[in-house]
């Protein structure tokens, strides 16, 4: 597992897209997603920046409830 690549918000919603997340409102620079399922409901929020810090990066792979490996899967579609 190498170092995770930097990242825009905008690629990082098209990524949680993938999987089922939907934008459903924005707070500033802050746009929030959310997936629902038959019993949960989860939320990330982005920052709609250029460039993620990777520790925020880390907290919105575990928001989404994913793993690191599954993450880097989803960055080569």
């Amino acid at each position: 597992m190498g170092k995770l690549p930097v990242l825009s918000g905008h690629k990082i919603i098209k990524i949680l897209k993938l999987i089922g997340f939907e934008p459903v409102r924005q707070k500033g620079s802050h746009i929030i997603l959310t997936k629902e399922t038959s019993d949960t409901k989860k939320a990330v929020v982005v920052p709609n920046h250029n460039e993620i810090d990777t520790g925020t990066l880390i907290v919105i792979i575990r928001q989404a409830g994913l793993k690191r490996n599954e993450f880097e899967k989803l960055l080569k579609k």
